[in-house]
């Protein structure tokens, strides 16, 4: 019976050593070292903290504002480069639209003066021969440029492409309202009447 007395009592001076060697480790941790776990435990919340932090709204409006006027002040300033180089265009075309038509007409101009220039025949019939190609081609030329003649002969009277100057009566019922004759030829210019036909208009 004393003997498992002892055996307790040994028993529980051991278990009370542990906790005096416990409680001595942990009085052993010096007053920096204390700190410093605590600073960490508080950087580590901090951190854990961070990503679940919402940006502030004011500050996120202003971001947006920046970013409308710098896209405002390029929009403005490509507007304005865009006015410059259409009226820049613009002149350009005023100045030197019709170059294409001169240039176009230009061989008409040299077959003239090779017509004119060419005194080696009197032939009339050379001569209009020459005129009539020299008027064919330049027609041609015309045509080129998106001009053509109106047509007048055996046409209904149109207000849109003719004019008329004379009322021609005693034609008969056939003619009614029909280009008798034409005084001065209309033209279109890529099919926009330029200039009306002058016609005699039958009554």
């Amino acid at each position: 019976m004393s003997k498992e007395k002892n055996t307790n009592m040994e028993d529980e001076n051991l278990e009370e050593q542990k906790a005096n060697q416990a409680t001595e480790n942990n009085e052993e941790e010096t007053p920096q070292e204390q700190e410093e776990t605590q600073e960490t435990a508080e950087e580590e919340a901090a951190e854990a903290a961070e990503p679940e932090q919402e940006k502030d709204p004011m500050d996120a409006a202003l971001d947006e504002i920046a970013k409308l006027k710098d896209q405002l002040l390029r929009t403005i300033a490509e507007f304005e480069n865009y006015k410059k180089r259409t009226l820049k265009e613009k002149a350009e075309l005023i100045l030197n639209g019709g170059e294409k038509t001169i240039t176009a007409i230009l061989p008409v101009l040299d077959d003239f003066e090779r017509a004119l220039s060419d005194t080696h025949t009197d032939d009339p019939s050379a001569i209009k021969e020459g005129m009539d190609l020299i008027f064919k081609k330049f027609v041609k030329t015309l045509e080129g440029l998106g001009v053509k003649k109106i047509e007048t002969d055996g046409k209904d009277f149109d207000v849109d492409y003719h004019e008329a100057i004379a009322m021609v009566p005693g034609m008969g019922d056939e003619n009614k309202g029909k280009v008798i004759d034409c005084v001065q030829t209309g033209y279109t210019l890529n099919d926009k009447v330029i200039r009306h036909a002058k016609v005699a208009v039958g009554q």
